[in-house]
């Protein structure tokens, strides 16, 4: 978990108190999936619903170097996450969104926000903002912009404590 991380970028992901861009929690963006990417450059724009324990669409294909606009709306009734990532990034990451149900910073269907600027120590907080990452409130939405790299085991998932065991993931295919 770094503060440090400053990647970003205000075109590419839209902000409100009710949605927050993911984690400081060391597993943003890697060059083996992508990089974030800039919306003016977007080949098109995927709306992704996130529902309780699932997304529609369930697959989403790409072409390495596209730069994607997803636009995530939460139609369930609990706070949901959409990253973007390996298995093994998701699996790590579930550690550390645990830590957030457990300080109270995901309350079932709400965010604490202010726990989420609760001071962990050495520099670490709460704060969710990576930018292949977004954690939404219900009847809220939120964007990613992504440039997809070639990497072929890539999902998008919802890290939120049990939502990935339930089938919240979906597979990112290339064309």
């Amino acid at each position: 978990m770094t503060l440090t991380k400053s990647m970003v970028l205000a075109s590419a992901v839209a902000l409100s108190p009710a949605v927050l861009a993911g984690g400081t929690h060391g597993h943003g963006h890697g060059s083996s999936i992508g990089e974030p990417g800039v919306a003016s450059e977007a080949s098109r724009t995927i709306t992704v619903e996130l529902y309780d324990n699932y997304y529609e669409p369930e697959q989403i294909e790409v072409s390495a170097g596209e730069t994607v606009r997803f636009v995530l709306e939460n139609k369930g009734n609990l706070v949901h996450e959409f990253n973007i990532g390996t298995p093994s990034m998701h699996e790590a990451h579930q550690e550390e969104m645990m830590m957030m149900v457990e300080h109270g910073v995901i309350q079932g269907g709400k965010l604490n926000h202010h726990m989420m600027e609760m001071d962990m120590g050495n520099g670490h907080s709460m704060k969710h903002d990576d930018p292949n990452s977004v954690l939404i409130e219900p009847g809220k939405s939120g964007e990613i912009v992504w440039t997809f790299s070639n990497e072929s085991n890539i999902e998008f998932a919802c890290n939120v404590p049990g939502h990935y065991q339930a089938g919240m993931y979906g597979d990112v295919t290339f064309k």
